[in-house]
């Protein structure tokens, strides 16, 4: 199996990414620096080929949706290493409309595990795809916060009021 990965810069940080054939395997969250990116895919790397190219038109998808454009994004995903359970947590996230939010609890119904938000949870923290699949739109409403995000609390602010300033609508409370 071969992978390819490239690392570039958008408006909110350096983004590193990793495909394999068979779709995407890994993208990051933003960073201050290009080292840091590559650090988080570092698992990744000697396997894998620097390619621009393969990326192009993801590249450009990310940066319209940090300039607050909505936008879908329609790459295969490679998510062979996850569990059965993460891919069903991770596709029930992936129809939460943009702007909107939905809780934990909320996904765990939808899997038709109504006692599971907090296992939904372990798998949103696994989530290798963050932005593709949209964990930040995933909220703690039965506690009043946010929840967690592997990028910290400030960038689940930030992207939860692109997308709401985007879609027209006023930030939720918890924002």
């Amino acid at each position: 199996m071969s992978y390819s990965y490239t690392v570039f810069d958008t408006r909110l940080g350096w983004i590193a990414i990793v495909a394999s054939e068979q779709g995407l395997c890994k993208l990051t969250l933003p960073q201050p620096a290009p080292d840091k990116a590559l650090t988080l895919i570092g698992d990744m790397l000697p396997k894998a080929v620097a390619s621009v190219s393969s990326f192009k038109e993801l590249i450009a998808h990310i940066e319209r949706y940090f300039e607050g454009e909505e936008v879908s994004f329609t790459d295969a995903l490679d998510l062979r290493t996850s569990t059965t359970f993460q891919q069903e947590v991770w596709k029930a996230t992936c129809t939460i409309p943009y702007g909107e939010t939905r809780a934990y609890g909320w996904i765990a119904e939808q899997l038709g595990r109504p006692k599971s938000g907090q296992a939904v949870g372990k798998a949103l923290a696994c989530n290798p795809l963050p932005i593709i699949i949209p964990c930040h739109r995933v909220v703690g409403r039965a506690r009043g916060s946010l929840g967690g995000f592997s990028g910290g609390l400030e960038l689940k602010k930030r992207l939860l009021q692109l997308e709401a300033s985007t879609n027209g609508r006023a930030p939720s409370p918890e924002i």
